[in-house]
């Protein structure tokens, strides 16, 4: 038996997980928050080292012989000449590189022209669109930036003692915007289009291999974002798809080919496996549901919202919620509003209502799972992330609307998990117990099995009632509005 550690820095704490390395039990955990930043949406690197030294504090390293890295992703840590940052790095909550991330799609000619190009169309997360922000304005900062890094790149180095080689992982590089998941290559001059000069971009690193050693002997993998991590943690596999639940949503599907969508709804991630990562995004997801509850003067929560809801009965007496309240992108919608359809005398109650703000959150997610499916990706199996998934209404009814087996895992540190388990396939690989093309088969999550069962049909309807209402509103939207 061996030992390894899984950190995951994510953006308000660093969670650190022991585990074995045969059977992936964890054997010893560690937290601390990240130190309180002046702004939100910008970080001191050193910050999340702190925080990291706090987690592992006590002895909780003893005894491990590797540590894997997952961190939050699409921040940018832009460096001098010298490998130092020229300013605090940008967080993947700042939205102030809209703009700049408009110009880029401009840019090169469309939202088509980039999911060809790098797989996805860029968004103010994107390490790219924060330079070409940096790059309009803060001149002076922009002309000094000599490489770039994301958080997980960055803590790596800095574990190794920020040696000459700067290395990260596919699944982190193809979130920068300059990395394709389909060639497995940067594009430089995509770089150059955002920052006006080339910069230093780090080594991709294969799924099994280990950036380096560190001098006390300490093996360090490659390390990876937090959605690959948190994926490699879960054990999901061809045939599952994640839908996680936030105030926006997300599908994402584990697939063998990275995916052009000449649309943009799909991002082609890259995983920590070799396998490649689909996502389709949605605007509207948990915040329908507190916007409904806000609007019933629903005191008790979101759980309140979920007993009302299931007063009602499936197709809420024919009211249907298009829950497109900030614009949405699948369908590509930016300027929309939400529309109520269906009211009527006996639909004009307080559970309907209820009742259809989770359906119509359920229904746009499965319209998200169904753009993947539309491109050969396989769904057996759904995992159902976030706080909300844990509601009953949630729980009733997203089996019967996504059609399939749903599986509501046990929380817990899937990310770190997933940073240690990858930590120990690179042990193995060194030691050479393991293969490169073969992680260890680590036990699953604990999770609770929800079957759609005889209400598949019930679900079938609820999705017709609300593709009806879609497309009396929007006809079209999965057809139109790709550039």
């Amino acid at each position: 038996m061996g030992i390894v550690a899984g950190l995951d820095s994510s953006s308000g704490f660093t969670h650190v997980v022991v585990c074995d390395t045969d059977t992936g039990a964890v054997l010893r955990e560690g937290y601390a928050p990240h130190p309180v930043e002046e702004k939100a949406t910008e970080a001191d690197p050193q910050a999340w080292l702190l925080s990291l030294g706090e987690a592992a504090a006590d002895g909780l390293l003893d005894d491990v012989q590797a540590i894997g890295v997952s961190a939050q992703q699409h921040g940018l840590v832009p460096l001098d000449a010298n490998g130092q940052p020229v300013r605090p790095a940008l967080l993947g909550n700042d939205k102030r590189a809209q703009v700049a991330a408009a110009d880029l799609v401009e840019g090169l000619g469309g939202r088509q022209a980039w999911a060809q190009a790098v797989g996805s169309v860029p968004t103010s997360p994107q390490p790219l669109a924060k330079l070409a922000w940096l790059a309009r304005h803060e001149p002076e900062n922009a002309a000094r930036i000599a490489g770039v890094m994301q958080p997980h790149d960055w803590l790596v180095w800095q574990l190794l003692g920020r040696p000459a080689r700067r290395t990260t992982d596919r699944g982190a590089a193809s979130g920068t915007g300059y990395w394709s998941a389909a060639t497995g290559s940067y594009r430089p001059d995509l770089v150059e289009l955002a920052l006006g000069h080339q910069a230093a971009l780090p080594e991709v690193l294969g799924p099994s291999e280990a950036a380096g050693m560190t001098p006390e002997g300490l093996l360090i993998s490659a390390g990876t974002g937090e959605t690959m991590a948190a994926a490699f943690g879960l054990g999901v596999a061809v045939g599952d798809a994640v839908v996680s639940l936030g105030a926006s949503g997300s599908v994402m599907a584990v697939h063998h080919e990275a995916l052009a969508d000449p649309s943009g709804m799909i991002t082609s991630f890259a995983d920590a496996t070799g396998m490649h990562l689909p996502v389709v995004h949605t605007s509207n997801a948990v915040r329908a549901l507190r916007g409904t509850a806000e609007l019933l003067g629903v005191e008790g929560g979101l759980e309140e919202l979920s007993a009302l809801a299931l007063k009602s009965t499936p197709g809420s007496s024919g009211l249907v919620l298009l829950p497109y309240l900030e614009g949405e992108r699948t369908p590509w919608l930016p300027h929309t509003a939400g529309t109520l359809l269906g009211l009527r005398r006996e639909s004009m109650k307080p559970e309907h209502l209820a009742r259809a703000s989770f359906e119509g959150m359920l229904c746009s997610l499965a319209d998200a799972m169904d753009v993947l499916r539309g491109r050969g990706v396989q769904v057996r199996r759904v995992f159902l992330l976030g706080a909300a998934a844990e509601l009953p209404a949630v729980q009733g009814m997203a089996p019967m609307i996504f059609g399939t087996q749903v599986v509501v895992p046990a929380p817990a540190q899937y990310a770190a998990l997933g940073a240690a388990r990858q930590a120990a396939w690179a042990l193995g690989v060194a030691q050479g117990t393991l293969s490169p093309q073969e992680p260890p088969a680590w036990r699953g999550a604990v999770a609770q099995v929800l079957e759609p069962g005889d209400e598949a049909a019930v679900g079938a309807a609820i999705r017709q009632q609300f593709k009806a209402a879609r497309d009396q509103v929007h006809p079209g939207a999965f057809e139109t509005g790709a550039e």
